[in-house]
């Protein structure tokens, strides 16, 4: 396997999102992925999180489920008997990186928290991911990506000004905390390889969705003032934003006054580039209601291919808000292959492809997402590790 992190071997114990989006990326970047499922509950809960399907439901492959569990080897093993915890035991001695997102604790009855596998895989790096970590008054509280993302404020910013706090539309807090948690442990990693001493990352879904608050968190840092639901406009710049053409909405971004001044320039509008009210940006925010009254309704008499060509004419940013239908259908996402089909004995999986693009070691795609327990038959062999790589190797080719 050229992935890399073609050698590499995970030992996958979470379940639903942000732990499996954080496994299924070193899949895809070339690492030995062991997903272990609970054969009592027949496995990740997101199997039945549909539909649709691939398939039968009754094969657990929901397209939720297959969305952050393809490049994995299924093993069903209880992890409440003592041989379920011996063949943990046994795989985490040969692994690099342990994930997992119980509740705090919740492994220590069984053995497998990280100090006791400390002791028999001092080089593992394992990665705890749950929603407010391991220490604080909230340790023990579960944590969901909508409780995350209420808790850690990006809901207060996100909605209409008028309107009630509103979620982002996808499990944004699950992703992003999937994201930091792959940054960490290939840092981690780096440092076991350097040194021979593993470490445990404890990772907050709260913590992660407070961090990227970002521009909207340090400015109520520094300012003292609650950041107001504003849409789709931006609190800092003007004019930036959603916005509604005769059959359609585009995005107009413009970021600076050069900007500024070419958009005016586009739709005839030279003199409110000298007005003193609308020619820097500091003043287009502070008259943001005055401007938006002036150009709204003459974007809105437009068609969303006119204002596109009038702005790149410009070169001033723009671009068109796509349903997902036309975002699979373009020539852009051909050309990126950021749509991908994996065969499978299901059916055909039609799955998002990873946007990394490296030069020398490109992503690869070997197996789709398994059915519960696919390959239990690994467990009877003397090395597991030495079979799943075989057995990986073999779909490669």
């Amino acid at each position: 396997m050229s992935g890399p992190l073609s050698g590499v071997r995970v030992l996958d114990l979470s379940r639903v999102l942000a732990g499996p989006s954080c496994t299924q990326l070193f899949g895809d970047l070339g690492a030995t992925v062991l997903k272990i499922e609970n054969p009592l509950t027949d496995g990740d809960d997101t199997r039945q999180w549909g539909p649709p399907y691939i398939g039968d439901a009754e094969d657990g492959l929901s397209a939720y489920f297959l969305s952050a569990n393809r490049n994995k080897l299924s093993l069903s093993i209880d992890l409440k008997t003592e041989e379920g915890q011996k063949k943990i035991k046994s795989l985490a001695e040969q692994a690099h990186i342990l994930v997992e997102n119980f509740k705090p604790g919740g492994l220590c009855p069984f053995g497998l928290d990280y100090n006791s596998l400390q002791a028999v895989a001092p080089r593992l790096v394992y990665c705890s991911i749950s929603g407010f970590g391991h220490s604080g008054p909230n340790k023990d509280k579960p944590g969901y990506d909508l409780m995350a993302q209420g808790y850690g404020g990006i809901m207060s910013l996100t909605g209409t000004a008028d309107g009630p706090p509103m979620k982002v539309g996808v499990a944004v807090a699950d992703v992003v905390a999937g994201l930091y948690a792959a940054t960490g442990v290939l840092a981690a990693l780096r440092h076991a390889e350097a040194t021979g001493q593993g470490q445990h990352i404890d990772l907050a879904l709260v913590d992660t969705q407070i961090a990227w608050t970002i521009n909207q968190g340090c400015n109520y840092l520094h300012s003292g003032r609650l950041p107001q639901r504003q849409g789709n406009d931006h609190p800092n710049i003007v004019p930036y934003g959603v916005y509604e053409c005769c059959d359609g909405h585009v995005i107009i971004a413009v970021g600076n006054d050069a900007q500024f001044r070419r958009f005016c320039t586009a739709f005839g509008f030279e003199a409110l580039a000298q007005n003193p009210r609308f020619a820097t940006n500091p003043n287009r925010v502070a008259h943001r209601k005055d401007l938006s009254a002036i150009i709204n309704p003459v974007i809105q008499a437009c068609t969303m291919e006119d204002v596109l060509a009038r702005l790149e004419a410009q070169s001033v940013p723009v671009g068109p808000v796509h349903g997902l239908d036309q975002v699979f259908a373009t020539d852009q996402v051909a050309a990126r292959a950021m749509q991908i089909d994996l065969p499978s004995s299901a059916g055909i999986q039609k799955l998002i492809g990873n946007p990394l693009k490296f030069s020398k070691t490109p992503v690869d795609y070997r197996i789709g997402a398994q059915t519960c327990g696919a390959q239990n038959t690994l467990c009877q062999a003397q090395d597991i590790w030495a079979a799943s790589e075989a057995y990986l190797k073999m779909q490669e080719n």
